[in-house]
């Protein structure tokens, strides 16, 4: 059963990041064809829509080795790179993006939104690698 719910749990990953770095690359200023705000409501659906796979998924993965996982330092950085990309997602749409107005259709992102595009772009890069290490401690 492991295996499955591994397998569910990099397919929620996969959507989730792929749905949070789609939107990222629109804000650092690729494809400013799209229309900034109908991209987040397309994608955000589906970031969401993918913890319904991923924190079942995990929970029970950490249900399996609750020593090894709360004892491992790799696991610990996980989980804080996670509640760091919550709250750098919490800040953009409180603050930035609530301007997105100006910024919607083809003109650039201000720096500030892009700070938070790059942070998010780099923050999942780590919470994925640090999953993938996870298999090797």
């Amino acid at each position: 059963m492991y295996p499955i719910v591994e397998i569910v749990h990099i397919v929620g990953f996969a959507v989730l990041v792929g749905s949070v770095a789609m939107f990222d690359l629109r804000v650092l200023g690729f494809a400013r064809a799209l229309p900034l705000k109908a991209l987040g409501r397309h994608l955000l659906p589906w970031a969401l829509a993918s913890l319904a796979l991923i924190v079942p998924a995990g929970f029970m993965m950490f249900s399996a080795h609750p020593h090894d996982f709360a004892g491992s330092t790799v696991f610990q950085l996980k989980l804080a790179l996670i509640a760091a990309a919550g709250v750098n997602a919490a800040i953009f749409h409180a603050g930035p993006y609530r301007g997105a107005v100006g910024w919607n259709d083809g003109a650039p992102a201000p720096l500030a939104a892009k700070a938070h595009a790059a942070a998010s772009l780099l923050i999942w890069i780590a919470v994925i690698s640090c999953g993938r290490l996870l298999a090797y401690t």
